[in-house]
């Protein structure tokens, strides 16, 4: 299986695990100019922005660490564009998780980062 195909594999399962949880995806693959957000949900009040990361064995580092901080900011404007676009105001709460996949293991950080940049 290729790269891509892969890739979206996981993060269907990922999709699939969150709305296990108690999540309630609204959109998964959002693009805009800014870039993707690979999931964006509801949870427990909050309006989630998630993004997946998959890694067959730690060979290259673990899943949980591939998030960096130039990927951070890149979430942050989509999920920015996504906001104004959808009209989501200053009173829902935004977090930031990340669904890190190591082999068949699944890991929900939630809260994983914090917003980075200005709104």
């Amino acid at each position: 299986m290729n790269k891509r195909a892969t890739g979206m594999e996981k993060e269907s399962q990922a999709a699939v695990y969150l709305e296990q949880q108690g999540m309630q995806v609204v959109e998964r693959n959002y693009r805009n100019r800014q870039g993707e957000i690979d999931i964006i949900g509801y949870h427990q009040g909050y309006l989630v922005f998630v993004e997946v990361k998959y890694r067959t064995d730690t060979y290259k580092g673990y899943a949980a660490e591939a998030v960096d901080n130039r990927k951070q900011r890149q979430i942050c404007k989509v999920a920015d564009y996504y906001r104004t676009t959808h009209h989501v105001g200053s009173q829902v709460g935004i977090r930031y998780d990340v669904v890190a996949i190591q082999g068949e293991e699944i890991q929900w950080i939630r809260n994983a980062f914090p917003h980075a940049g200005g709104r």
